[in-house]
């Protein structure tokens, strides 16, 4: 396993880390199974591991709180999120501070996050939405910094809105976040160009979310892709979104090289890039965790496979479906 600095932090983390919505947030999902997933990936290297409240309000949160107590002599990263008060991903324009994040709603959740993990002090703490806007109102910021006096938290960051890389560069610029996550894959490349820029210039710790593009990436949906009532992505890939999703996946199968496959090279394509600090991919099965923590061993995809894989940006615009 490699490491990288998390920005300004100056923690060393794993460049493959762990993405844990899918534990709570996804069906199919078996705590037992989960717990050894987590464990193998600490066997492997892995030391960032993140999370959020909303993660079955709690249920994540309880999870990496056991796998940091198993693990005693290992130095574990743990990062979560302050769900929005309004419940609502993405956050829209017309949010206010107090709809989202009034300090006594941020307390509130880091306390909660506190006793789902059972832990004194949470590493990272991030807001799981976030307007540019809100840099207008400090009471968030000044919430936080209590927060991390008090030892309750080690880190401040926010998590950006799907395909909207631009509405955090402000944030990133006032030198008030250590950390930004962000989505960023062979599809959605915006971040390159305004987002990362920022982060270097200031020293921001970059996440980088959604590797494999909610599971377009691994090669594996098709047109005909279903899942359980009640599963998140039934919403989230309508037939618009499903249909070309699968279309572009498609296009790209011809460039997996040999003795590789289509989710080793969305992860080597995201490290390539020396901005991001660690990426997340979710994983609940063993056979998952073996082969996402290998990309960090693999040698950097060559530059003429790098220029093809550029040309498969598919710039997108929030929409009611895209969450």
């Amino acid at each position: 396993m490699n490491y990288r600095s998390l920005g300004r932090t100056g923690w060393a983390v794993s460049e493959i880390g762990y993405g844990m919505w899918g534990m709570a947030g996804w069906t199919g999902s078996a705590d037992d199974e989960s717990l050894q997933s987590l464990q193998q990936a600490v066997n492997l290297g892995c030391n960032f591991f993140d999370t959020a409240w909303a993660y079955g309000d709690g249920h994540s949160e309880r999870l990496l709180g056991a796998l940091v107590r198993a693990n005693p002599t290992h130095r574990l990263y743990t990062a979560s999120k302050v769900p929005p008060r309004n419940r609502q991903w993405p956050s829209q324009r017309m949010h206010t501070l107090d709809d989202c994040y009034p300090p006594d709603h941020v307390r509130e959740y880091i306390v909660s996050s506190l006793e789902n993990t059972g832990l004194d002090s949470i590493d990272l703490m991030q807001l799981h939405t976030w307007e540019d806007a809100w840099l207008d109102d400090d009471r968030w910021i000044q919430e936080l910094l209590r927060q991390k006096g008090q030892g309750m938290i080690g880190a401040i960051g926010i998590s950006l809105n799907r395909w909207e890389p631009w509405n955090g560069i402000k944030a990133v610029e006032s030198g008030l976040v250590d950390c930004v996550q962000v989505i960023y894959n062979i599809f959605d490349q915006n971040p390159q160009d305004m987002l990362f820029p920022a982060c270097r210039a200031n020293n921001v710790g970059v996440i980088a979310r959604v590797p494999f593009d909610e599971g377009t990436l691994t090669g594996t949906l098709t047109a005909q892709s279903v899942w359980p009532e009640g599963d998140w992505r039934n919403t989230y890939f309508v037939e618009e979104n499903l249909t070309s999703s699968v279309a572009r996946a498609e296009a790209l199968r011809p460039l997996v090289p040999e003795k590789s496959t289509m989710p080793d090279m969305a992860l080597r394509f995201i490290l390539h890039e020396p901005t991001v600090s660690t990426v997340i991919p979710g994983m609940r099965k063993l056979r998952h965790v073996h082969a996402n923590m290998a990309a960090s061993g693999s040698p950097p995809l060559n530059d003429s496979l790098m220029q093809a894989l550029t040309k498969h940006r598919w710039d997108r615009t929030p929409t009611d479906w895209s969450q």
